[in-house]
């Protein structure tokens, strides 16, 4: 393949395209996961020295999984790498077996798209060191499309390990706990027909929690019930109203593939985003102080609660791996990170390999609402001093032509908008690790480029009724100066 058409198929550390037909061609096709697959075992050959490798293979629910992992498989064994497929898995139980497993595999390749529409899909990479960084997946694209691949005769089996996965996050919660430590309580799972649906059977009923009325743990790659996906407005108050409707003490919702979840308290209230870092922070510095590592688009109000906490915020970069590349360099500089965090819901914590891991971040918050049921609190005791914004608001705005260098133009405007924002009589912020962050004298306005996206994100928060309008009013002006720019979802705002 064109090295140019396999880089399109790049999202950050990932590879991901349309691999359903609908209205738009399929990309993600099977010459591409056939090439990618054989460059990788190339590349693995080269990085481990060995001339025979063993790669552990799984998919999440998505209805193009069955083809990919097909060609995946084939195009492994065809390379001489011996293949484990261990069928339906959550992402970080694919990095996971690789440490604490006897599959004795070298790397793993996770089928999945995360929370992306049914008519995607995409392949994501681990090795012992964890995912691959993006020049690492470059070197793998680079290889793809030179061909001179290796050629010998895999062996194949297939092998589960979601039930030792689960295993393991139950002995995490007993240490802490004892047996059953759930026992009289009702915990609500929403998979949103992704892989999830293992955590109600195999994690929450041994720890003695009762969950009738848990729902959509049936895979389901149509997602026929709502977008499996923590951020999703309809996501959340689906979990919210079952939390609520069967009386229950607490609900958990997952991703796709289970590398991002959040959750609701007995009252139907969401701990998502800044209240969900929140939540961990209190957690994990109550007994040692160190910096919690966020993306770019956290609240002040979270700042000043990790600061009474004795803690410190870095609010870093957008992307789940920026945020953890910027937690390990912490740590190997002699400072202390337990946690790296997006507000999106994946958090990666320094004592499970700093892996996103939805399903570990659970049992973490599991521990806790244990504790605090004991002591006869609630879970939302630990976070009654956040201080909530009155208003978040987040607006999309696209390039009016993406065949352009769109990275261009998004670069030049947020380095234009760091010199014309006290026009508008904003404030630059110091910590600008991504995009702009400014000041507006009641909140903040966030401009920055989308990680994987020709979109151009904006964030406001405002501590005031109607101030996140006001920004948006004199934003609009800013970025009106720029032709290039659709600013009708802004516009739209601003109505």
């Amino acid at each position: 393949m064109i090295l140019k058409d396999l880089k399109r198929l790049k999202s950050g550390t990932d590879v991901r395209g349309t691999a359903v037909e609908t209205d738009v061609p399929v990309t993600l096709t099977n010459e591409a996961v056939d090439c990618i697959c054989k460059a990788f075992i190339k590349w693995l050959g080269v990085k481990t020295g060995k001339a025979k490798l063993k790669i552990a293979l799984g998919n999440d629910s998505r209805i193009s999984a069955e083809r990919i992992v097909t060609c995946a498989k084939n195009a492994m064994l065809s390379c001489g790498a011996d293949v484990v497929y261990t069928g339906l898995s959550s992402t970080p139980s694919m990095f996971i077996l690789l440490k604490k497993s006897d599959f004795k595999c070298d790397a793993s390749i996770m089928v999945t798209a995360s929370h992306l529409p049914y008519n995607r899909n995409g392949l994501k990479f681990f090795t012992e060191d964890g995912g691959l960084d993006g020049n690492e997946l470059d070197e793998i694209l680079e290889l793809a499309a030179e061909g001179n691949f290796t050629q010998g005769e895999g062996k194949y089996e297939e092998k589960s390990f979601m039930d030792e996965y689960s295993r393991l996050l139950v002995n995490i919660v007993e240490r802490e706990c004892g047996i059953l430590p759930l026992k009289g309580k009702k915990i609500i799972v929403d998979a949103g027909n992704g892989a999830g649906g293992f955590f109600a059977e195999k994690v929450l009923k041994p720890l003695g929690a009762d969950t009738r009325g848990s729902q959509f743990l049936e895979p389901d790659g149509y997602f026929p019930n709502h977008i499996p996906n923590p951020e999703d407005k309809q996501a959340i108050d689906s979990l919210s109203q079952a939390v609520i409707r069967e009386k229950a003490d607490f609900g958990i919702i997952f991703d796709t593939d289970v590398d991002r979840a959040a959750c609701v308290d007995e009252k139907g209230g969401e701990i998502n985003r800044n209240a969900l870092i929140a939540l961990l922070s209190a957690i994990l510095l109550k007994d040692k102080k160190g910096v919690i590592v966020t993306d770019s688009v956290t609240s002040d109000g979270l700042t000043e609660f990790i600061k009474n906490l004795g803690g410190e915020h870095l609010r870093y970069k957008r992307g789940y791996k920026y945020v953890i590349d910027k937690c390990k360099e912490i740590n190997a500089n002699g400072g202390y990170s337990p946690l790296a965090i997006e507000t999106s819901g994946h958090a990666a914590f320094k004592e499970n390999y700093y892996l996103d891991d939805g399903a570990y971040l659970i049992t973490q918050i599991l521990i806790s609402l244990s504790r605090q049921a004991k002591d006869g609190k609630s879970l939302t005791e630990l976070i009654k001093d956040l201080k909530r914004p009155v208003e978040e608001s987040e607006v999309r705005i696209t390039f009016n032509d993406t065949s352009a260098d769109y990275k261009s133009e998004g670069k030049k405007v947020i380095e234009e908008l760091k010199q014309s924002a006290a026009s508008q009589g904003f404030s630059v912020a110091p910590d600008n690790y991504e995009g702009v962050r400014m000041n507006t004298g009641c909140g903040w306005v966030l401009v920055r480029m989308s990680v994987h996206d020709p979109v151009m994100p904006i964030n406001l928060e405002s501590d005031t009724e109607g101030g996140n309008r006001k920004a948006a009013l004199k934003l609009l002006k800013l970025l009106e100066a720029y032709p290039f720019l659709n600013t009708s979802n802004l516009k739209n705002f601003t109505l």
